[in-house]
């Protein structure tokens, strides 16, 4: 390495800064989406989508930034995603309505690609012996990073107000930019190819068509004919975007990969698992806030609404931490059907006994072991169905399945939840048991996809390849799987 390149750990350091703003950043609103809602003069439904736009927003840009760095320069991309954190920030402690805040949240979106894009350069900058441990202390940094975000949002709030929820991130972000062109070296790794934007173009659209039919649908009617004309158009645009990324020469999602059958299982377990996590994620902070005058919640705070969210990210790192020997030992096949029942009891748990605080912190503590079971068992069933030249892209591809799955089930329950509304305007209670039991359902189903992950006992497991359940967490995250060349 040239002399006039910085200390591996210096850039250690910065890439830990950057990502530390996103991992908070992403995590702060889970518990204040009901804040922004009265803050922002708005319907619960339309706050749902300061979540959605966002995660939709991080699964089409962390692929196409992905790419692009690995075409013009990891540390270029780096640096454009902390300054788009950053822009999405300050749009968002200024936004006067929620359609400026949802602009702002899509922008922010973006700064999803500095997770394969600091990764990548981990892998080009460190000492090969130094590469695995410093993706795990990352994703690790992810994890903790998110548990923070919603424990800190209460607190935040009640010193100061919900804007510096985006202040504080966004000075983090700037000074983590700064830093970056400073001390990161850009990678003299490149990779030729080019940015399909078509299939990118395409996905954006049919999912916006699917999600904006589903959020409407109870006011605008399931049988209205702007709901029909949606839906009919999400099919047709994403039967024309699957002919685009089939013909693709770089593709967004690779169609061919994706007829593995330990990689199409795989990739159904995690759509139907992020439906049910993201949802939860958005909704049992609203549950938990409702006043108990209206037959059901808590009146929690927000702080407190973020207290009963931590066990879900406390237990989900915790059972990572063993997860590469419990899948030595029972194989991830069963581990991920295992996660998924496992989820659905803690969905069931929420639908059908939530009025003990107890039942809330228990059904949470067991939701972040399903989560953690599943998702990094799926991690190294994933890597072992490709080739090496594939493990990163396939990893990614299912993480970004997830976060597709997280848009669609935020979506689903807002409808679901705001079909029923009392005299009041808040939610009837049954909406909720039957969104939390929708999810329930979904992680069922996820089970049952799960059993026909065809069996890795024995497989190839790349070597060096980190198993890390806590980035289940991260909207558009990504595990590298790659050796490095």
């Amino acid at each position: 390495m040239d002399s006039q390149r910085a200390h591996y750990r210096v850039t250690f350091a910065v890439l830990s800064l950057g990502v530390a703003a996103f991992a908070l950043l992403q995590s702060l609103v889970v518990p204040v989406l009901t804040t922004v809602q009265h803050q922002l003069h708005t319907t619960q439904g339309a706050a749902t989508w300061v979540l959605t736009a966002y995660l939709l927003s991080a699964s089409i840009m962390t692929p196409i930034l992905g790419r692009v760095g690995d075409i013009f320069g990891k540390e270029r991309v780096f640096v454009a995603t902390l300054i788009a954190l950053a822009a999405g920030s300050l749009l968002a402690a200024l936004a006067p309505s929620i359609g400026i805040m949802i602009v702002a949240r899509v922008i922010q979106g973006a700064g999803g690609g500095m997770i394969p894009v600091a990764f990548g350069i981990i892998r080009d900058e460190f000492p090969a012996g130094k590469v695995t441990g410093a993706v795990g202390a990352l994703a690790s940094l992810l994890a903790v990073g998110a548990g923070l975000g919603i424990v800190l949002a209460g607190p935040i709030v009640n010193l100061l107000d919900y804007h510096w929820l985006f202040w504080l991130p966004m000075i983090l972000t700037v000074v983590a930019a700064v830093s970056a062109v400073l001390f990161v070296p850009e990678s003299p790794v490149r990779t030729a190819g080019r940015i399909s934007w078509l299939p990118a173009v395409l996905l954006s659209a049919w999912l916006v068509a699917l999600l904006v039919a589903l959020s409407e649908a109870p006011d605008w009617g399931w049988g209205s004919a702007r709901v029909i004309g949606l839906l009919a158009g999400a099919v047709l645009l994403a039967a024309v975007w699957m002919v685009a990324e089939l013909r693709a020469a770089t593709p967004l999602i690779d169609m061919k990969m994706m007829r593995r059958p330990g990689v199409w299982t795989n990739n159904a377990v995690a759509l139907l698992i992020g439906m049910g996590m993201y949802a939860t994620f958005a909704f049992l902070p609203e549950f938990v806030q409702t006043p108990s005058a209206a037959g059901y919640g808590f009146g929690a705070s927000i702080t407190k609404s973020g207290l009963m969210l931590l066990p879900s990210a406390v237990t989900m790192f915790a059972v990572g931490m063993f997860a590469g020997r419990l899948t030595r030992w029972a194989g991830g096949k069963v581990l991920v059907v295992a996660g998924c029942l496992t989820g659905a009891v803690a969905m069931a748990i929420l639908a059908f006994a939530h009025s003990h605080e107890g039942e809330i912190y228990l059904a949470s503590a067991i939701m972040g072991m399903g989560f953690g079971l599943a998702f990094s068992a799926m991690s190294a069933l994933v890597v072992a169905a490709v080739p090496a030249s594939q493990t990163g892209v396939a990893s990614g591809m299912n993480a970004n399945i997830r976060t597709i799955g997280g848009s669609i089930g935020a979506a689903v329950m807002a409808s679901i939840v705001t079909s029923r509304l009392e005299s009041s305007g808040l939610p009837k209670e049954s909406g909720y048991t039957i969104g939390f039991a929708v999810m329930a359902a979904s992680l069922v189903l996820a089970a049952v996809a799960g059993l026909l992950i065809p069996s890795a006992r024995g497989a190839r497991r790349m070597a060096g390849e980190p198993e890390h359940a806590e980035l289940a967490m991260v909207p558009g995250g990504t595990i590298v799987g790659d050796k490095s060349e």
